[in-house]
């Protein structure tokens, strides 16, 4: 099939960086929150992208203009997937949250849509099974910051069609993204083993082995990783990497049992650069 439209649901931090990848596509995009606060800032900071694009030379004063003019923001569902060939997910990573988008999208999107799914470690089996079409339904992991990092996994859930996988691959493609094919399991390929590093990290700090500031440092010097744990959990949210292990623990057994003080920290409000303070302060 053809995308021309997309629609994105959710402009938080994933949400407004999908929404950013697709109209410097030159896709037509529609991003929705039910949050006016959250689109007014999910805009500002597609803005700010595109901002210093212009300033670092990647892109023209006439490009910023036409990407800008691509996207449309609304707080109204049903506006928002009115003619959307693709809509994708980006909803809080909670299966009760999206279960309850999934059913309100079966409603609402054009039937002949592919509906992909962001989540990094959830089920799209599970969430296809709300509508009546499910082979129109697979994940579409992207990474944060989505316009720096170049992976995008696409999760088969168990009815995923052919057609469905082609048109994500291509869409991924034009937005100049590399792609892996993921059999659907529990956490795919990257949420996997980084939600292990790093539940094994906060092991490590609550143990005392070393500073969070020394694991960072020994991980990014001596196994050339780009990012230190607790830079990156800041980074993607305590709260949701928590909410992933547990998932993974339900699923898949001990070893992914979060750590207390990741929980500590969670019920502390220690969410990460978001809220000004997680592992660090800032």
């Amino acid at each position: 099939m053809s995308v021309r439209r997309i629609a994105v649901i959710g402009a938080g931090t994933m949400g407004h960086g999908i929404a950013h990848a697709a109209i410097a596509a030159g896709y037509e995009t529609a991003m929705f929150d039910v949050s006016a606060a959250a689109l007014q800032k999910g805009r500002a900071a597609i803005e700010a992208i595109v901002a210093k694009a212009v300033e670092l030379g990647k892109a023209t004063a006439v490009d910023a203009d036409g990407m800008l003019r691509r996207l449309a923001t609304t707080g109204n569902l049903e506006d928002a997937v009115a003619d959307a060939d693709m809509v994708i997910e980006a909803a809080p990573e909670r299966i009760d949250i999206k279960i309850a988008l999934f059913a309100d999208l079966e409603r609402v999107a054009p039937q002949r849509a592919v509906i992909a799914t962001n989540t990094s470690a959830l089920s799209a089996t599970e969430l296809a099974g709300r509508l009546a079409n499910p082979s129109r339904v697979a994940g579409m992991h992207f990474f944060n910051p989505v316009h720096k990092m170049k992976l995008i996994e696409i999760v088969q859930a168990l009815e995923s069609a052919p057609a469905t996988l082609q048109a994500i691959e291509e869409v991924a493609s034009r937005m100049g993204k590399e792609t892996v094919l993921v059999r659907e399991s529990p956490g795919f390929i990257t949420t996997r083993v980084n939600a292990s590093i790093g539940n094994e990290a906060f092991y490590m700090l609550m143990e005392g082995v070393a500073s969070a500031r020394d694991i960072d440092k020994a991980l990014k010097l001596g196994l050339n990783h780009p990012m230190g744990p607790f830079e990156l959990v800041d980074l993607v949210g305590l709260d949701t990497r928590l909410s992933i292990l547990e998932y993974l623990h339900r699923s898949m057994g001990e070893k992914y049992r979060p750590c207390p003080l990741l929980a500590q920290y969670v019920k502390a409000g220690r969410l990460g650069k978001k809220v000004g303070r997680g592992v660090y302060e800032y």
